[in-house]
Parts: C-alpha cells; sequence; structure tokens
C-alpha cells in the first residue's frame, strides 16, 4: 500500500515507519498537514492516512476532513488517528471527520500492523466495489455511467476553452453477427473491438448493446476524424475466431467537436447525427458533424462527410 505519515516531531518517524517499510508497503512522511494534503491531492495511489492530531499549518482533525472531500472522488482514503489522549469527546470528534480508525499511542509495532491489514482489507474491497460500479464486465472498458461521469469532470474541470471531441461508433450488422454465429461469438466481437480502441488518452466506454463512444481532450475534430480512422482501419483487420472459420467486421464513427458551454450530452448527441449519417451512408466510414456545415432539412440536421 501506499501511506502517508503525518505527525509532529521527527523522534516519532522512524518509530512510525519502520514496521510500515517492513510490511514493504510505501511510505511518505510529513511534519505538517498542509504538506501531507498537498501530497494526498497530486497522488491518486495513496491507500492510507496515519495521522496524529497535533499538527502544525493545520490540525489532524482538518486534514481528515479535507482528505475525504479529496479522495471520494474516486475512492476513500482509509484514516488512522494516533493520538495519546484518553478523551473520548476527542476520539469521537476525529470518526465524524472522517477517520476509520484509531490507534492510542504509545503503541506497539503489531498493533500498528494489525490496523493497517484492516486497512490493506477495506481497501481491496473498495477497489472491487469500485471496479464493479465503473466497469462494462463484458468489455472491461467503462461503462455508460462511469463514462458520461469521467467526461462530465473532465469537462466541468476545464478553464481554458479548449476543444475536445467525442467519438462515437456502432459495430456494422451486429445483429446478423449474434443471428450467424451465435452471442459467444457476438461477445468476443465486443472484447476484441473494445481491446483494439482502449488508449489511456481517452475516455473509452460502452454506451450500450455495440455502441462505444470515447471522449478526447484537446482534440479538433479534424485530429479526431484521424483518431477515429485509425480506429475503423484497425478494427477493419481483425480476424475473429467463429469455429473453424474467422470473421471480419467493420465499424461505423460520428465525430463532435465541442463549443462552448456544451455538455457531453450535447457533444454525443451530435456525435450521433454523424454516426447516422456514417450508416446510411455506406458504413464503414467516418463522419464529422460541424455545425458551420448543418442545416435544417425535413427537422434533421444533416452532417457533413468527411473525405
Amino acid at each position: 500500500m501506499h501511506v502517508v505519515v503525518a505527525v509532529r516531531g521527527r523522534a516519532m518517524h522512524e518509530i512510525i515507519c519502520r514496521p510500515i517499510r517492513e510490511r514493504g508497503d510505501t511510505v511518505h512522511v510529513f511534519t505538517d498537514g498542509l504538506s501531507a494534503l498537498n501530497h494526498i491531492r497530486s497522488d491518486p495511489t495513496v491507500d492510507v492516512l496515519l495521522t496524529s492530531l497535533e499538527l502544525s499549518t493545520m490540525s489532524g482533525l482538518e486534514l481528515c476532513w479535507e482528505t475525504k472531500i479529496v479522495s471520494n472522488r474516486e475512492s476513500s482514503i482509509y484514516i488512522i488517528v494516533m493520538s495519546s489522549s484518553s478523551d473520548v469527546a476527542k476520539l469521537v470528534e476525529a470518526l465524524d471527520s472522517g477517520a476509520d480508525d484509531f490507534l492510542k499511542t504509545p503503541f506497539v509495532p503489531e498493533e500498528l500492523c494489525a490496523r493497517l491489514r484492516s486497512a490493506e482489507r477495506v481497501r481491496s474491497a473498495q477497489r472491487e466495489l469500485m471496479l464493479r460500479a465503473t466497469t462494462d464486465p463484458l468489455t472491461g472498458v467503462c461503462n455508460r455511467r462511469s463514462f458520461f461521469e469521467r467526461a462530465t469532470a473532465m469537462l466541468d474541470e476545464d478553464k481554458t476553452g479548449d476543444r475536445h471531441s467525442v467519438i462515437m461508433l456502432d459495430i456494422d450488422h451486429f445483429k446478423s453477427v449474434n443471428d450467424t454465429f451465435g452471442h459467444d461469438i457476438g461477445d468476443a466481437v465486443l472484447r476484441d473491438v473494445s481491446a483494439a480502441i482502449g488508449s489511456t488518452s481517452m475516455i473509452f466506454g460502452r454506451l450500450g448493446g455495440e455502441e462505444f463512444a470515447a471522449f478526447i481532450p484537446d482534440q479538433p475534430a479534424a485530429m479526431a476524424h484521424k483518431t477515429a480512422e485509425m480506429m475503423r482501419t484497425t478494427i477493419a483487420g481483425l480476424a475473429i475466431p467463429a469455429g473453424d472459420a474467422t470473421i471480419a467486421i467493420t465499424c461505423s464513427f460520428g465525430v463532435s467537436e465541442r463549443r462552448d458551454g456544451e455538455d457531453i450530452d450535447s457533444l454525443l448527441k451530435k456525435a450521433d447525427q454523424a454516426l447516422y449519417q456514417a450508416k446510411t451512408g455506406g458504413r464503414n466510414r467516418t463522419v464529422i458533424y460541424n455545425a458551420q456545415d448543418c442545416s435544417p432539412q425535413n427537422g434533421e440536421f444533416v452532417a457533413r462527410t468527411s473525405n
């Protein structure tokens, strides 16, 4: 685990850190609360905060509270508060401030290690629950809810007005794959498409059925179009086993670029319109939606097809 220790007095550092390091954990030590909090804010891998109530720059209770606010964005950091006080009111206040456990000082190393093992079990359970809540169980990419939440958070944090794009893709003739080869092969197709596209530079998720979406930060539509074309070519080159044979599949793509004030719903709606044009225009192609090139036609918008 990654443990942050925040205690005053360097004499305590070795006493606390030795059993933690002997467990094989990574430990970072701070003598004041603000430095510890800044580290927690900048490093999402922190699992445990071990802190005393008496700190400089901010109290241990304030550090507990602020740590919970930061960590709840993803999964909660396990907090152990240390104190030599026998005041029950302080214990209650620490727990109310976000602490998960309380360690009375002076302590023996075996007790500290036991509490860290408890923290490890809780963190493992939290990670499993988070994975189930945010991941599509078939493909391993973001599920619909996670995709919307992550993309929305990124848009909300954007203070620069940079251009971002969304790519929507749909597997061509997917129903025929299921009808002809069975749902097991259809599931294999969904997994292989996800594996071929997944990238750390984008937020990629399965919206439902055979439909996927990618939120690509800092890419205008022209660049996102090139990204979509690379995806399309990669998918078209897949050879998916189906019994004694292999099958080839293609996907259609729609691209949209964010304008000022647009949320993820608006971006997806535009990308979906472009995707519709790609599918009705012959499939296995990429269409860019550009508001300047769209005009109402029979109550709908017509997207420009990219060359």
